[in-house]
């Protein structure tokens, strides 16, 4: 009787489990395209002590090629990581060659735990070079 009810329980938990997450995943928006403007970066450089501009080219371009993930800066200061389109792999792939270089990326903006993202799909290389800090 005892292993029935804690049988009986666990499936309880793991069912409204469940049902919590076909909620969440019903209730979820499409994120809106939208085109960022900013400096391409690759994360760890930036991310360890702050590398960027034109004196880090040559160490991020290596650093993406060899697998670093992109990220794009904005003047603000903001960080998107960049991921690819899985329909499209072309505009991130013309990144990885832009490394230093302020670009307008669109893409599907995404949001999870704190961290941004764009999924990119056109990129364009802006008019203005990034500021450096």
């Amino acid at each position: 009787m005892k292993r029935t009810s804690i049988l009986l329980a666990i499936a309880a938990l793991t069912l409204s489990g469940i049902g919590a997450f076909a909620d969440q995943a019903m209730n979820m928006k499409k994120s809106p395209t939208k085109t960022v403007t900013g400096e391409l970066v690759d994360t760890g450089c930036y991310l360890s002590h702050g590398a960027r501009g034109a004196k880090h080219v040559d160490c991020a371009t290596k650093c993406i090629a060899n697998g670093m993930p992109m990220g794009l800066l904005t003047s603000g200061g903001v960080l998107y990581l960049i991921t690819l389109n899985h329909d499209n792999a072309d505009p991130y792939n013309q990144l990885k060659g832009m490394a230093g270089q302020t670009v307008s990326v669109t893409g599907t903006m995404m949001t999870r735990n704190g961290m941004k993202g764009i999924d990119v799909t056109e990129v364009k290389p802006a008019a203005a070079p990034a500021a450096a800090k």
